[in-house]
């Protein structure tokens, strides 16, 4: 007898030999620019070379700020470059910087500007106490060149090499003699209770030549530097030599910082400029991940969802060919004494009692608006999940195309409001509902509205904080004109032909009376059966959890999207299969709600993650202050409500389909 491989199955083991037969790719996001030196009067190269400065965030807050808050060297002709959506929501507050260079044209300690504060001076104690919070929460300077961040390199364990795209603004020694942070770099940095500012750079630049490719120029391909402390006698005359640059807990006496920077040049033509990310991507912590290990935990997940989908293929047919075996020309043979009538059913009904609710399957489901209302949401999310990480997949929102991820994702959500308003009216027509206008504006406005709520608080808890991560006005107008503009109406529009198309057909007729529902076991009661439901499903994610909340809350970038793609099939999978095995245990169980059951089944992964989040916070985060603990769980919540929706939308879906797949094969009249 021959065994079908299910279909989940075979198409799970293609997709992970699709993947690990390819090594990660991605698009830079911009056009090269080549640069050239000044005595080479090339208009299609550039001389000048630009440095960026971005916000400046901590692991050890939430609050990122701008890179004005700390009184730094500032720009005379400020200039700020169009930021997309993506980077406004995240916070990113890219503008021009004081330091100047052209290609190829070296710097050694040169003078970018002095900083004095006077004791007496209020504004400048402020300022200065401020740079000092800075040191003791070890903020990160983020800098770019030609779209590329500005990396600070360093040995680190087992002699591998780490680039971070950010670098201290300065580090704190403690009144123990402890170095914190950064400080443990430079054994100069021993006096108890002072605080050491990198006042000075060593920006080395690598470029590609183009001379023997045919092109003019050349291309930047790598930017680096090394920071410093360097305590400068004269600000007309820095000399980059002397011993740190202290700056004392205590503000008794004046305080000049100079600050300072050199540049050199290196020429490396074995780099390409289509892979110039690659020494940071490669090198970020956790990104050698242990492939042997994540592949030994899919095989054991794709194994388990195999297992599920042949003992229900087995098991169902089964059933239904014992519930169908007793045909008319059988019954004739059947003795007289004989009662056909019960033959032909009992039988059947004592291997499992699936069958016996035929009548009461399709029975609406209590609360069936805001049920609809929910999976239109989910469907919303679902399919701008899976478009946005397949455009990831291709390479079109990697990390050099900054905020990419972000806008896309916004724009796909406010354009699918079709399918929600389309999914939510057909299935509460199907629940037989009648208040069509509150079920399209509870759609359109529900989830949505929640969401934005939260937003907003955590936004006012920004503003309040000063922090550059707070939205402005006219970007919270936008947001809330796509919403109201553009998402509502296609809501909508979609609402109108769910309505406007018959009710979904159901395989069988539903009773008047309802049936009376048997004593249940402690396994197929509802909640010890949702708990148990989100349990798989998140055993395929947590390990890619991990890199997620990293690149979100640790400021790391996440740049393995093919991956990513992956377990976004395999979760889907995972969630379709637990859903469908516990709806079968409670069907045949003779429970039949499994409308609300078979969406909570697989949405009670999102409390799983939220769990999740809450250790991650308290293990791996150094975050303290309570804005920034509020505004973790705020942004928190916003995440597990949405995974919420998508997973839930996963498992009712697969189990509608399951129900009707079964109860349309069977003879029940």
């Amino acid at each position: 007898m021959k065994r079908r491989i299910p279909f989940s199955f075979v198409l799970v083991y293609l997709l992970v030999a699709y993947f690990c037969s390819c090594s990660a790719f991605y698009l830079p996001g911009l056009a090269p620019v080549s640069f050239c030196e000044e005595s080479g009067g090339d208009d299609d190269c550039q001389k000048e070379i630009q440095l960026f400065v971005n916000r400046l965030d901590s692991v050890e807050s939430v609050l990122p700020y701008e890179y004005d808050m700390f009184d730094f060297c500032k720009d005379a002709k400020e200039k700020r470059p169009s930021e997309n959506l993506g980077q406004v929501l995240f916070g990113e507050r890219i503008q021009s910087s004081p330091y100047k260079f052209k290609f190829k044209e070296e710097k050694k300690c040169s003078l970018v500007c002095t900083k004095t504060y006077k004791k007496d001076n209020k504004e400048d104690d402020d300022k200065l106490k401020f740079l000092k919070m800075g040191m003791q929460l070890n903020y990160q300077h983020h800098w770019i060149i030609d779209n590329m961040p500005v990396t600070w390199c360093y040995d680190v364990e087992d002699g591998q090499k780490y680039c971070n795209p950010g670098f201290p603004i300065g580090c704190l020694v403690t009144s123990d003699g402890r170095a914190k942070d950064a400080c443990v770099i430079n054994s100069e940095f021993n006096k108890k209770d002072t605080y050491y500012v990198f006042n000075h750079v060593d920006i080395k630049i690598t470029y590609h030549s183009g001379e023997k490719e045919g092109w003019t120029g050349a291309r930047l391909v790598a930017a680096t530097l090394e920071p410093k402390s360097i305590k400068h006698a004269d600000a007309a005359k820095p000399n980059c030599e002397g011993g740190p640059m202290e700056v004392p807990r205590v503000f008794d006496s004046d305080v000049s910082i100079i600050y300072t920077y050199s540049v050199t040049f290196e020429e490396n033509n074995s780099i390409k400029w289509a892979s110039r990310w690659d020494y940071i991507l490669v090198s970020m912590p956790h990104t050698n991940i242990q492939w042997f290990s994540i592949m030994n935990s899919l095989v054991i997940v794709l194994f388990l969802s195999g297992m599920v989908a042949m003992i229900m293929l087995r098991t169902l047919h089964k059933d239904i060919a014992r519930y169908n075996q007793v045909d008319q020309g059988d019954l004739i043979k059947l003795p007289s004494t004989m009662d056909k009538s019960s033959v032909s059913y009992e039988d059947a009904q004592e291997e499992s009692g699936w069958k016996q609710v035929h009548g009461d399957v399709f029975r609406p489901p209590r609360k069936g608006m805001l049920l609809s209302v929910f999976l239109g949401q989910g469907t919303q999310i679902f399919i701008m999940t899976f478009i946005t990480l397949f455009l990831a997949c291709l390479g079109f929102l990697s990390p050099a195309n900054r905020g990419a991820l972000m806008t896309c994702a916004v724009v796909l959500w406010v354009l699918l409001g079709t399918p929600a308003g389309y999914v939510s009216a057909r299935l509460y027509k199907t629940f037989g509902g009648e208040k069509w206008k509150t079920n399209v504006l509870l759609t359109a406005l529900l989830c949505p509205g929640i969401v934005f709520a939260d937003f907003f608080l955590m936004n006012l808890i920004l503003w309040v904080e000063g922090s550059s991560a707070a939205i402005p006005f006219g970007t919270l107008v936008a947001i809330l004109a796509l919403w109201f503009g553009i998402s509502v109406p296609l809501t909508f529009i979609g609402a109108y032909f769910g309505f406007k198309k018959p009710a979904i057909e159901q395989p069988v007729r539903t009773n008047q009376i309802p049936r009376q529902i048997p004593e249940q076991s402690f396994f197929t009661k509802p909640i010890p059966g949702i708990i148990m439901g989100g349990i798989l499903p998140f055993g395929c994610i947590f390990i890619q959890l991990f890199f997620i909340l990293n690149s979100i809350w640790s400021h790391q970038m996440y740049y393995m999207f093919g991956f990513l793609f992956l377990v976004f099939i395999i979760l889907l999978i995972t969630c379709s299969e637990a859903t469908i095995l516990l709806c079968y245990f409670h069907l045949c169980a003779e429970d039949y709600h499994w409308w609300w059951r078979s969406f909570l089944t697989s949405g009670f992964t999102a409390v799983y993650l939220f769990i999740y989040a809450v250790h991650y916070f308290f293990s791996k985060l150094q975050i303290i202050g309570a804005a920034s603990t509020i505004l973790y769980f705020g942004y928190t919540m916003i995440m597990v409500l949405i995974f919420f929706l998508f997973t839930g939308t996963i498992g009712f879906f697969a189990c509608f389909w399951f129900v009707n797949k079964i109860y349309s094969v069977v003879k029940v009249d």
